[in-house]
């Protein structure tokens, strides 16, 4: 009897655990389906439909493989920085990323090489609390006072931005810049981090970490260094 019981339950158990990776799985395809469709017609993969906006956001990643090497996903979207400020699509950069300890700071990073290729260091302002996407977008909105915005990052990373740019009521729009696939892990990431994404606007409510004071970006001090045709395809 009590063998039969125990049958019972792990029959009980199998089912519940099929069940819940089932459910899981939908819910992932129906998460990542959402944040690309919805998005889908404000990610730019050729600058010449590019709307112009007043500053572009370039958002933060590693100069450096796991392996050591140079990061083409880093490099990829500061040439993609600075072709828009180039071609005057955007008049003003803000570098937002991490940087935990003295040893690795990405916004540094990316003003640095930004500089190094011609960008104007008065034209850049870096943000040094954009732990994630979610704290990059929401402090150019409540911390730099933007209400539109392009941002800088490689296509599969820039639907989930343009995603929470427009849940706070942003007009927002997101330049692909040139780089390698992501990768099956950072592509399997990538499809969780969509979901997180949805459940941290929708159901969680989640903040930036760190917001602090208002800061205002003088666009006056801010240029173009040149201006674009408006032929192409996207």
């Amino acid at each position: 009897m009590a063998t039969l019981r125990l049958k019972r339950l792990r029959r009980r158990l199998w089912r519940l655990f099929w069940t819940a990776l089932i459910a899981i799985a939908v819910l992932t395809l129906l998460a990542n389906r959402w944040v690309i469709n919805s998005t889908d017609a404000y990610v730019y993969r050729n600058w010449a439909l590019l709307p112009e906006n007043d500053v572009g956001l370039v958002l933060g990643t590693s100069p450096f493989t796991g392996g050591g090497k140079p990061n083409p996903h880093f490099y990829g979207r500061i040439e993609a920085a600075v072709q828009l400020y180039q071609i005057g699509k955007i008049r003003h950069i803000i570098v937002s990323g991490a940087n935990p300890d003295e040893t690795y700071n990405e916004p540094r990073q990316m003003r640095k090489e930004l500089v190094k290729a011609g960008i104007p260091d008065n034209v850049i302002t870096m943000d040094f609390a954009g732990l994630r996407t979610l704290d990059s977008i929401t402090r150019a909105h409540d911390v730099f006072g933007l209400d539109r915005i392009t941002v800088i990052t490689q296509e599969y990373h820039a639907y989930r931005a343009v995603f929470i740019g427009k849940k706070i009521n942003m007009r927002i729009a997101a330049y692909a810049a040139p780089g390698p696939g992501p990768g099956f892990q950072p592509y399997t990431r990538e499809i969780f981090a969509r979901v997180k994404a949805v459940l941290d606007l929708f159901v969680l409510r989640t903040r930036p970490k760190f917001l602090g004071e208002p800061q205002s970006i003088d666009l006056n001090k801010s240029g173009s260094a040149g201006s674009g045709d408006s032929g192409g395809s996207r």
